[in-house]
């Protein structure tokens, strides 16, 4: 299978090469006591491509978070790796449609570091994910509720140029568009791109993510101007044209671009019509 960015020829192996990859990877990193630098980038191999560097996505995700709980699960409570595992499976889960079986997973997981009484980073990074769930499973005043509490959190331990902070920011904002706070939105998403674009770049995957939001929540704000139409097509189009040069057509991101760039334009098409049939009404009265 391929569940990442790669083209061609490149990126496809079984899944379960892959786990046995990142398994053997990170045990010699434990082993020969390696530093949290190199553990950390061993431990990406259980959801990242070691060829493009993109994320896996779909069931390769959901695959690889069953194989790596698999792996720690034996492990205390407290140690690190099954936590981050237990994340990942829940990730899987969500990522290929298993809403349900992700939020058993999340809940589980919060539970757990509640009891255990762990840092800050790890409770804000349990509940965000578990506020995406609640979102996707319709609770939505739960969802809201966290996701805002997160988001003023992680601000707080983290500074706005942290990479969590962008991911929240961008999951807070995203979900304040889905339920037509548009303008709320797009103050986030305005004050928070140019930040992701000097700190991550324009084709990284999180800036690529709020460039994609933004335009549509542009588009889909009933009181959008026709400038505010333009500024979706342009958005989207520039979103379109990175996205589909670094992680490929078949990516989801690219796919979804796509069809809010689609919108953009049929949108703004209507919206153009309207005042050039405006105009011709004028120029008649005019005539009269």
């Amino acid at each position: 299978m391929r569940g990442c960015s790669c083209r061609g020829t490149a990126g496809f192996a079984h899944v379960s090469c892959l786990a046995e990859q990142a398994k053997i990877l990170f045990a010699e990193a434990e082993e020969n006591n390696l530093d949290i630098k190199v553990r950390s980038a061993r431990w990406v191999r259980w959801h990242t491509c070691s060829l493009c560097e993109q994320q896996y996505h779909g069931v390769v995700e959901c695959a690889l978070g069953w194989a790596c709980w698999k792996t720690y699960v034996g492990r205390p409570e407290i140690n690190v790796c099954r936590n981050d595992a237990m994340n990942l499976l829940g990730n899987g889960l969500y990522d290929a449609e298993h809403y349900e079986d992700s939020l058993s997973v999340r809940e589980a997981n919060l539970a757990m570091l509640q009891r255990l009484g762990v840092t800050e980073s790890f409770m804000l990074t349990a509940q965000a994910n578990l506020a995406t769930t609640y979102h996707k499973l319709g609770r939505l005043d739960q969802a809201l509720n966290m996701r805002r509490d997160v988001y003023t959190r992680t601000l707080r331990l983290y500074g706005e140029e942290h990479r969590e902070s962008f991911n929240t920011t961008f999951n807070y904002a995203t979900m304040l568009a889905q339920l037509q706070r548009f303008e709320e939105a797009k103050a986030l998403f305005r004050k928070t791109m140019p930040v992701a674009r000097r700190v991550l770049g324009e084709s990284h995957h999180l800036t690529l993510n709020m460039m994609m939001n933004y335009g549509g929540a542009l588009y889909d704000d009933d009181s959008a101007t026709i400038d505010d139409y333009r500024e979706a097509v342009s958005t989207l189009e520039d979103t379109e044209r990175i996205a589909r040069r670094v992680l490929g057509g078949a990516h989801p991101v690219v796919q979804g671009t796509e069809r809010s760039l689609e919108n953009a334009r049929a949108a703004l098409r209507a919206r153009e019509g309207d005042v050039d049939a405006l105009r011709e009404a004028v120029a008649a009265l005019g005539r009269a």
